[in-house]
């Protein structure tokens, strides 16, 4: 196997950055909350020219989040934020509004653009349309099982992008939620934040022992999974298609935890880069990674084997 796939964590800090890089990380996601969406952290300019700075003295790349809904607001303020990543030597974004491929064509030409339209990236055709307008890479739909994610590959005029490990979110609203929750119970203002620090969650009658993430910030109200997707076990099948990019989600996690979880993947691509004939996963492997996992989330396939009904 000659080229790897790449390992792609998300980091909160530059703190996380250097620990993620060193567990062995071959690309980090950052971004500014103000354009990306559920980022794991909010980084300014300056901290992003450090990662930068960090991530390539190590030959590893830098991609920003700018996933978000993008407000008239915000396209006033987006082309001077594209112009300045370009310049600090950000590698690529992800994206899904158009505005925002627009404005890195004329902005910065230089950075790489990776369609992420969350549910909705489901079919080769669609990803194949947006590559003609120059993305380079596709971020395959979580809800998407494996026969289809490895069936399309082939198919694609783009890289895939698929995510491994992590939790996933289940709904998005622009309405501030969790606030007007608060104040109908009477707590308009209780003085905490209820932002990802606060670790607020929902948990439903028919499921008490599942408990949901839920968090506001600028973009709105978000509702994670009340499990982690894990395909350690099977990611063979990924590597074997050729999926040119594993993304460990860690959004909501300790860093500890995150660095575990790099760890365990980047040990298994090694191997299988080794030698795809003799490779074998090894139940081993998910020791660290089950040290540190949260007793209240269970790790899954997701939807990895979930049969779906069009």
């Amino acid at each position: 196997m000659n080229n790897k796939p790449e390992l792609l964590a998300t980091a909160a800090s530059l703190e996380e950055a250097a620990v993620l890089l060193e567990a062995g990380a071959g690309a980090l996601l950052i971004g500014d909350d103000r354009f990306g969406m559920r980022l794991a952290g909010h980084f300014s300019l300056e901290d992003t020219a450090k990662v930068v700075k960090l991530a390539h003295a190590k030959g590893c790349k830098v991609y920003a989040g700018l996933g978000g809904l993008m407000s008239n607001r915000l396209l006033d303020e987006l082309p001077a934020y594209v112009k300045a990543i370009g310049e600090l030597g950000v590698d690529g974004i992800e994206f899904g509004d158009p505005a925002v491929l627009a404005a890195v064509k004329k902005e910065a030409p230089g950075l790489k653009l990776h369609w992420n339209a969350e549910m909705t990236s489901t079919n080769y055709a669609t990803a194949n349309y947006w590559g003609r307008k120059g993305a380079s890479r596709v971020v395959l739909a979580r809800e998407l099982n494996m026969d289809e994610m490895t069936e399309m590959v082939p198919l694609l005029e783009v890289e895939a992008q698929v995510q491994v490990h992590g939790m996933t979110n289940i709904y998005h609203s622009k309405r501030k939620l969790v606030a007007s929750y608060m104040s109908h119970q009477g707590r308009p203002s209780d003085g905490g934040s209820l932002g990802k620090e606060r670790g607020l969650f929902l948990i439903e009658a028919e499921r008490p022992n599942e408990k949901f993430p839920i968090y506001e910030d600028e973009n709105g109200t978000h509702i994670m999974s009340s499990d982690d997707i894990c395909i350690l076990e099977d990611l063979h099948f990924l590597l074997k298609a050729g999926v040119q990019s594993l993304k460990i989600e860690g959004l909501l996690k300790p860093v500890a935890y995150n660095a575990a979880v790099v760890k365990a993947y980047r040990h298994a691509i090694d191997l299988y880069a080794a030698n795809p004939e003799g490779y074998a996963f090894q139940e081993d492997w998910m020791d660290g990674i089950r040290a540190l996992q949260d007793p209240d989330r269970e790790l899954s396939f997701g939807f990895f084997y979930k049969e779906q009904v069009y």
